[in-house]
């Protein structure tokens, strides 16, 4: 299972500006998805460590993150994201 980190495009961009936001200060936490989350990080930097690897993610970019995945984020500028699970 892997996180997929990409620049969005136009179209993706309003699709997810549509979408609920999310955000959170500097903080370190265990996560697991239940179903596919698809986000676009409006601010901030976290770097999410998964059984396999880690990825750093950043204002601007796209993010899915697999259904069933369980990781740590750790959050390292106060992060505020759009999201859409599915």
């Amino acid at each position: 299972m892997n996180i997929i980190v990409r620049k969005p495009t136009a179209e993706e961009i309003a699709t997810m500006q549509a979408q609920p936001t999310w955000g959170c200060g500097v903080s370190k936490f265990d996560w697991s998805y239940d179903s596919e989350e698809t986000a676009l990080i409006i601010e901030g930097e976290v770097t999410v460590t998964f059984d396999g690897g880690s990825v750093f993610i950043q204002t601007g970019d796209l993010a899915v993150f697999p259904k069933g995945m369980s990781c740590v984020w750790d959050v390292t500028k106060p992060i505020n994201k759009h999201y859409l699970f599915r």
